[in-house]
């Protein structure tokens, strides 16, 4: 079809793949996007492999999805955000959404189970369980990918740094001592794990940031984040030495 044919008048046309072993996700967004944009969409399928070449060899694009608006070629889906004036992130970008995506959810499923048990969600063990959850997810981040993590944690934690097994060890520790706390049990163990790797943890990060002025990317989301070092994973490690402190001394009777 001739592109100059195409109506401009509120009308978008988008050719996309959806093959019987294929359905193309960024076809699917790219309709989703116009429609929410008001448009109304001439939505083409290309059922095959073969219509996808060809489709791709008579409009000079090396993929699909393509959509025209008008007689103007707007491009693939990223392309379409950006003709939106909403491109999508650059994925170097240093970004805090991944932690603080944790800490409220981590929030969240404290202070509902607070509810479910106490009847309130403002108590005392809401705040032990949110330091616990937010310790697991975090864990569990890292234990995704854990010679990543050991990479990048290497390049600032001062215990590692001395014992390359450390990096290893670490979020095999941290989930364990955020799943005792979370059922209240065996601290004895899982208040000094946590409060060992909380301290060694908050001293590398203050000496890594505000001693030797580095800027560096944090492995407490996983070694694959770009989260930036400093005041969040400074709170994250005070976070595990203060529940390493208080988890013994309720469990004496202390407070």
């Amino acid at each position: 079809m001739p592109r100059d044919s195409y109506d401009a008048t509120g009308k978008a046309v988008l050719w996309r793949m959806a093959t019987p072993d294929h359905l193309c996700p960024f076809g699917l967004k790219s309709k989703a996007l116009l429609e929410r944009h008001g448009y109304e969409v001439e939505d083409h399928l290309l059922a095959s492999r073969e219509e996808v070449e060809r489709f791709k060899r008579d409009h000079a694009v090396k993929t699909t999805p393509i959509t025209w608006i008008g007689s103007e070629m707007i491009g693939g889906h990223d392309d379409l955000r950006a003709h939106f004036g909403d491109p999508l992130p650059d994925p170097d970008a240093a970004s805090y959404r991944p932690v603080l995506a944790i800490f409220a959810v981590a929030a969240l499923a404290a202070l509902a189970l607070s509810i479910g048990v106490f009847g309130t969600p403002l108590t005392l063990r809401a705040a032990e369980w949110f330091v616990a959850f937010s310790m697991a997810m975090l864990a569990l981040q890292k234990l995704q990918d854990v010679e990543s993590f050991s990479t990048m944690f290497l390049g600032y934690d001062l215990l590692a740094r001395r014992k390359v097994g450390y990096a290893y060890l670490y979020p095999y520790l941290e989930a364990g001592a955020a799943v005792l706390m979370i059922g209240g049990v065996l601290t004895w163990l899982s208040a000094p794990v946590a409060l060992a790797i909380g301290s060694i943890g908050a001293l590398s990060v203050a000496k890594a940031v505000w001693i030797d002025k580095r800027e560096l990317k944090c492995a407490c989301a996983g070694g694959n984040s770009n989260v930036p070092l400093g005041f969040v994973s400074l709170s994250e490690n005070l976070a595990m030495m203060a529940m390493g402190l208080w988890m013994p001394l309720r469990a004496l009777g202390m407070v």
